[in-house]
This record gives structure tokens, C-alpha cells and sequence, in this order.
């Protein structure tokens, strides 16, 4: 009786011993990230962001008790790779949750391994990804509400249909991928929406070097406005291109995704002169969230060891505050159960770094809020220009404007 009650006792020690240890187990997240090729960048400053989350979610004694850890694995920007990577997460690492990537191109082939997995996904800054999937377990950390497509280029056909003289057509350029493909959609529906011909609209390689040919062939278009949609590497492509060539529209700019970095601020320097490009976030009285100063102080003191962005003003906010969302929903919801945790998701609301917002039924936040800037008065390639905004002027939305638009953009060249 003694033997018998001695293996009971032994056989629930070890139980609770077994129930102890894989409560102490960490969480894994997972993901994969532009590390190498030409979004590293801005991959490194949404790594960077993840990482000061995990730092302060550990120490305030990490997620259900737990610690958590990451596991990811360079994509080396190549959308290609990011089926592979998030399959192997998931079937073969056996993470607990999965994040990311960063930027549309990754997150859409992410998305197809994720679905199959029921999983739950927080994107960081993608564009209308859902938009064809409506999965109901992915969310999406960027600012550009519930219509993202058309949100994404409302500002910027708003400013130009408020000039006089009026223009009246409009040139469309973007990048064949799944970013700039969905800028140029919400483009077309805005241009027509405000009465602008279209007289060039055309889609160019993402492995195009050489802009001086799409330039020209925009210049013979004759277009009084010209809309870019595009990625870094493009980005700074199509800008030396115009300015080499001279192309002087009444109205340039777009989505370019390489001028939300300091980096490449830094190297086009007074050639951004007159340029318009959307943001999501930059300093302002009006986007000083909680916690966001701080964050950016603790990023930019790291920054020199990453060798990317010294300022940090978008992809370290949006990142950190996809963590914060993701962690918010596992406590609130107490579990690592998918539907428990989007359920969560969508019936509350956030505050993050990034603002205060709820999702809406495809994931997309509640609130638009997309800025539209214009590059004023640089003279050098010091990157004390870009801090706090005195040289990249708000003029859209008009809750956020703190300047006017220079019209025409010859006038902005001066």
C-alpha cells in the first residue's frame, strides 16, 4: 500500500513538475525580415522595434507568465522566400505565434502559409493585403483604414484638385508588385474620382535600374501631375532620373517608400526639393502618442550599431506597436488559441505607439490617417533637415497640415 501510494506521489510530482517546466517554456514568435537586399533598411529598423517590445514585455514578466523569444530568418527581400520561411516557422520551429514580415510584397506570400495553419497574423506596413483573402485572422499595422487602396492616394489627389490653376491629367507610374500594383489601383480610382485624365499609366520590373527610359516616356505624356508608386531602391532611381532629365510637372510624387527613411533622405538630399510623399507617422504635437518619444530615444541610441536609419520616425513605431497589439490580445484573451485571440482583436480597441485605433472586419485599422508632406527648403544632406519635420512640411490631412503646398513644383525646385 505504502509502494502504491509512493509511485502516486511520484507520478504527480512529476506531473506538476512537467505542467511547471513547460509553463516556464518561452513563447516563440516568429517571423521572417529584410535583413539583406533593398528593403534591409527598413527591415532593420522593424527588427529593431520588435526587439525593444520583447525587451520591455520580459521585463514586466514577458506574456502568460512567460518569457518570450523569437525566431526568424532573413528573406533577404525576396518575396520568394517567405513561403519557405513561414512553413518551416510553423511546422518545423513549432512557434507559438507568428508577426510580419515587413512590407507588402513579403506579407502577401506570407499570408497563403499562414491561412492554411489558422493562424494569427499582425502585419507591419502593408498595404490592402486582405483586401482579396478577407482572412479573418490577419491584421495590419498601418494607418490607412478601412479602404486602404484609395485611402493610400486620397491626400494626394486632394491637393492637387485644390490648386489653381487646376491641373488636369495625370501620369501613373509603379513598380509590377504587389505594393505598387495596389497604390496605382487606388491612384486611378482617385484621379477619375477628381476629373484627371490619365495620360500615362504604366507598370515598370522591380528589378529596373536604369528610370531614364519611363522618365522620358512620362515627359512625352505631357502630364501635369505625376504619381510614383514605389520602393526604395526605385524610389531613389526615379527621383535622380527626373532630376537628370528635368522633368518638371506642375505636381511629383506618390507613395515612395524609400523616402519615409532618413537614410535615403540623407542621400537625395535638395533633389527631394517640391517632391510630395506619404508618411504614417513623424514628429508633431498631434502624433505624440504615449510611449513614442521614448521608444524613439531607446532606437536611435542603438541605430549607429545597426547601420541603417538614425531617425527611426516610421518602421520602429509600427513594428513596436504590432508587438504591443499581438501581446495585448494573448493577456487580454489569456490564451495562445487563435480564435480566441482574434476574437479579442476585433472586438476591442488598442493603444499603441502608433495611436489609439480598433480593426475593422478585414483587419484594416478603423481610422485613416495617411500624411502627405512636401520636401521645403533643403540645402544639404545632413540629416539634421529631417529632424522634427521642419523641412518635410505637413499639408494633408487638414487636422494634421502645418504648411501649404508650393505650386507648382518648379517653384519648390528654386
Amino acid at each position: 500500500m505504502k509502494v502504491m501510494a509512493g509511485i502516486a506521489m511520484t507520478a504527480l510530482w512529476l506531473a506538476v513538475a512537467g505542467v511547471t517546466a513547460q509553463a516556464a517554456d518561452p513563447i516563440r514568435i516568429g517571423f521572417s525580415m529584410a535583413l539583406t537586399g533593398g528593403l534591409a533598411g527598413n527591415g532593420k529598423q522593424v527588427l529593431a522595434g520588435f526587439e525593444i517590445w520583447r525587451e520591455d514585455i520580459n521585463a514586466q514578466g514577458g506574456l502568460l507568465g512567460r518569457a518570450v523569444e523569437f525566431v526568424y530568418y532573413d528573406d533577404q527581400s525576396n518575396p520568394a522566400n517567405v513561403p519557405a520561411i513561414y512553413a518551416k516557422l510553423i511546422d518545423v520551429d513549432k512557434v507559438d505565434l507568428v508577426i510580419g514580415p515587413y512590407a507588402t510584397n513579403m506579407v502577401a506570400p506570407a499570408l497563403t502559409v499562414i491561412m492554411q495553419h489558422n493562424m494569427v497574423d499582425v502585419s507591419v506596413t502593408a498595404l490592402a493585403v486582405n483586401s482579396s483573402f478577407h482572412y479573418p485572422r490577419y491584421f495590419s499595422m498601418i494607418s490607412a483604414g478601412p479602404t486602404p487602396k484609395i485611402a493610400y492616394s486620397r491626400g494626394f489627389f486632394a491637393l492637387a484638385a485644390a490648386q489653381s490653376p487646376r491641373p488636369a491629367s495625370v501620369a501613373i507610374a509603379a513598380a509590377d508588385a504587389e505594393f505598387a500594383k495596389n497604390a496605382a489601383d487606388g491612384a486611378r480610382e482617385n484621379a477619375k474620382a477628381n476629373g484627371f485624365s490619365i495620360v500615362y499609366d504604366r507598370t515598370y520590373p522591380p528589378s529596373t535600374v536604369d528610370f531614364a527610359p519611363i522618365v522620358r516616356a512620362i515627359q512625352a505624356a505631357g502630364p501635369d501631375v505625376v504619381y510614383v508608386a514605389a520602393y526604395p531602391p526605385d524610389t531613389v532611381g526615379m527621383i535622380r532620373a527626373a532630376n537628370e532629365i528635368g522633368l518638371a510637372p506642375k505636381m511629383f510624387g506618390g507613395p515612395m517608400v524609400g523616402l519615409a527613411s532618413a537614410t535615403i533622405k540623407m542621400q537625395l538630399g535638395p533633389l527631394l526639393n517640391g517632391i510630395v510623399t506619404n508618411e504614417i507617422w513623424l514628429p508633431s504635437p498631434k502624433l505624440d502618442f504615449p510611449g513614442v518619444e521614448a521608444l524613439l530615444q531607446r532606437y536611435q541610441a542603438r541605430a549607429p550599431g545597426l547601420a541603417t536609419d538614425p531617425l527611426g520616425y516610421t518602421f520602429p513605431v509600427f513594428s513596436y506597436a504590432a508587438a504591443q497589439v499581438l501581446g495585448d490580445a494573448v493577456a487580454g484573451s489569456g490564451s495562445l488559441d487563435p480564435d480566441k485571440i482574434a476574437d479579442y482583436m476585433h472586438s476591442h480597441s488598442f493603444t499603441t505607439v502608433a495611436g489609439t485605433f480598433k480593426f475593422g472586419p478585414d483587419g484594416e485599422w478603423d481610422t485613416e490617417r495617411v500624411l502627405w508632406t512636401q520636401f521645403q527648403g533643403l540645402t544639404d544632406n545632413s540629416v539634421d533637415q529631417f529632424r522634427g519635420g521642419n523641412r518635410e512640411v505637413v499639408l494633408w490631412p487638414p487636422e494634421y497640415e502645418v504648411g501649404t503646398l508650393v505650386y507648382p513644383f518648379a517653384a519648390a525646385r528654386k
